[in-house]
């Protein structure tokens, strides 16, 4: 049953993910921590990812932004790396609670969707961003859709933004889940719960991708948003017990 609830669990996270530019992972996150336990979140839903992006990239191949993916994955590949070789050295749980507020502050950034950026993008910022988010996702397993401020302020939205992330995520993942099994975070049993996981992420894709054609690009900024906001409100929540100890501190 466990392997049929993370297929499931997979399949309602890429749909919400494909229509709402990312956090899938997020979704996964709670799924995968409550059926196998917290130390199998980093590395099954990496998994997961990394199984469900072809088919995504291949559906949305022509809107791909090739100027994006050459600035952004020289960094993200470095920092894939050594993020998933330190993952299970540093306590990470501030990197959430800050992440997840920076979540929760697009809100008032974009003004509910309204605002069409927050501040500008130069094509070069994807080096150093991708960087920085690969390794804090080697980490943490996840940075949910934290990157997606970076797209919609570029002015990638809808499909290209769901085709440039997805190809980017891909590789970052193969990254990724190439050092958890090469210092022995990535297990037999714990790559088949990835597996699982992936299949109904997989065959989510193509109801995303009919769901996302008749949607507005307004519609579009004010899912990205909401689901940024609700990662982030998740982030903190599951963080809830260090903040509370930092704050009594």
């Amino acid at each position: 049953m466990t392997f049929l609830y993370l297929a499931a669990a997979g399949f309602v996270a890429w749909t919400v993910s494909t229509v709402a530019g990312g956090g899938g992972a997020l979704i996964l996150v709670p799924v995968v921590g409550f059926l196998i336990g917290a130390a199998a979140v980093a590395p099954v839903v990496t998994l997961a990812t990394m199984l469900a992006e072809p088919a995504r990239i291949y559906l949305f191949r022509r809107s791909i932004d090739w100027q994006i993916v050459r600035w952004y994955l020289p960094g993200a590949a470095v920092g894939a790396f050594a993020g998933a070789w330190l993952f299970a050295e540093i306590a990470a749980e501030w990197l959430q609670i800050v992440l997840g507020l920076f979540l929760l502050s697009t809100i008032w950034q974009y003004r509910l969707g309204e605002r069409r950026k927050s501040f500008p993008v130069k094509l070069w910022y994807f080096l150093p961003v991708g960087l920085g988010v690969s390794f804090v996702s080697g980490l943490i397993g996840t940075m949910g859709p934290v990157l997606n401020p970076l797209y919609l302020n570029y002015g990638a939205v809808k499909e290209r933004m769901i085709a440039t992330k997805s190809l980017n995520s891909f590789v970052m993942h193969i990254v990724k889940v190439s050092t958890y099994a090469a210092f022995g975070a990535l297990t037999g049993r714990l790559f088949l719960y990835g597996v699982a996981a992936g299949a109904g992420a997989m065959s989510a894709n193509w109801l995303g991708k009919r769901l996302l054609a008749g949607m507005s690009d307004r519609r579009f900024r004010q899912l990205v948003i909401a689901v940024m906001a609700v990662s982030g409100a998740i982030m903190i929540w599951g963080q809830r017990e260090a903040l509370l100890a930092l704050l009594g501190a």
